[in-house]
């Protein structure tokens, strides 16, 4: 017991070294918090690694029911017609995976003309711990993904997209076949003909957004910062002399702490 208190002292020690000159120091609170982030986090890798052994044991299985299958027909001409009709069964699958493949793209790149403009903004990760870091870069593979499957998609940008935010993202996979717009510079220069159109939106405005307007473009703060960070966003975007605005999840969910606004992944 006394070891596993001095790793994990050692181990929130070794966060705080890490932290950025930038960064104000971790309560005794937040350090706790962390270490149970950590925590978690680690279960997570080992419960991957048992589902991976686990998968792995069940393809085993499968093939070997496989084999005792074809081996218990009496013919020859039996176990070929078995064969073949599993490849045509198989090739039906891959059919279907192409054809929505291909109509999850025309939706994403009508959405480029059409759809509703989302910027995460990722101008923050000089605020971040790597976990931090790791868990957004896995809340925007996310986004993507249900923005994938929406009949009428979004079109999201990734603004301030460089350091080590752009290091987390280039490792998932099929990241660079991604159809959004993908910005190292910030949306104030991506998008500076189009600022009167900018509207942050962020828990600490003022103003209820009660119905998108699709000639706006909605940026969405890119932080998990376990409120440290607060009011941040609303203050970036007056000093940016842009407009902001909050959705009206108070309205809809019952929030059991603080209503920070971000984007349907929760950031």
């Amino acid at each position: 017991m006394a070891e596993t208190q001095q790793n994990d002292q050692i181990t929130l020690d070794n966060r705080s070294n890490s932290q950025s000159s930038t960064t104000p120091p971790l309560s005794k609170n937040a350090q706790k918090k962390l270490l149970k982030q950590q925590r978690y986090e680690d279960k997570k890798a080992e419960k991957r690694a048992l589902i991976k052994e686990q998968r792995k044991k069940e393809a085993e299985r499968k093939r070997r029911e496989w084999e005792e299958t074809l081996s218990g027909l009496p013919t020859e001409e039996e176990r070929s017609k078995l064969i073949e009709s599993r490849r045509e069964l198989r090739k039906e699958r891959m059919e279907k995976r192409s054809h929505e493949r291909k109509e999850k793209v025309e939706r994403l790149t009508r959405a480029k003309e059409h759809g509703l403009n989302i910027v995460i903004d990722l101008e923050f990760s000089h605020l971040m711990i790597q976990s931090e870091i790791h868990s957004l870069t896995q809340q925007i593979m996310y986004c993507y993904a249900v923005n994938g499957r929406c009949t009428s998609p979004g079109h999201l940008w990734l603004t301030g997209c460089q350091g080590e935010m752009g290091n987390q993202l280039q490792k998932l996979p099929g990241f660079d076949k991604w159809i959004i717009e993908k910005e190292s510079r910030s949306y104030m220069e991506a998008l500076q003909d189009q600022k009167e159109n900018l509207v942050y939106l962020t828990a600490d405005s003022e103003t209820v957004l009660d119905k998108l307007d699709p000639k706006e473009i909605y940026i969405v703060g890119g932080l998990v910062d376990r409120n440290r960070w607060k009011g941040i966003t609303m203050r970036k975007a007056a000093e940016q002399g842009i407009r902001t605005a909050k959705l009206p999840i108070g309205n809809y969910l019952k929030m059991s702490s603080s209503q920070v606004c971000c984007s349907p992944c929760n950031f």
